[in-house]
């Protein structure tokens, strides 16, 4: 890699890291949950890319970079999983819950 790689792609890792900051600082805090939920699926996608780079790893430096990717968006997943879970949970009607007859 050369160094206007490196610097290059460091740019974008600051800019991105400014444009997620911006965006989500912008969503109200009711919406954060359905956000969460919402976009649970590009993590699953981080999962993928990060598997496909550890095979195509050659050095341990792109290994562990692989590997840490891999491991914090598989907890993402599993933490928007249950996070959607419980959401959802709050929609469900109670079994000890009569509907009232409406009039």
């Amino acid at each position: 890699m050369t160094d206007i790689g490196l610097v290059t792609e460091l740019t974008v890792l600051v800019l991105a890291i400014f444009l997620g900051f911006e965006v989500i600082s912008k969503v109200p805090t009711m919406l954060h949950t359905p956000l969460m939920s919402g976009t649970n699926f590009i993590h699953g996608i981080v999962v993928v890319g990060a598997i496909v780079v550890l095979g195509f790893a050659d050095d341990a430096f792109t290994k562990t970079v692989g590997f840490v990717a891999m491991v914090l968006a598989s907890a993402n997943v599993v933490g928007g999983w249950f996070v959607t879970d419980r959401m959802l949970e709050m929609f469900k009607r109670r079994p000890d819950e009569k509907r009232e007859p409406k009039q």
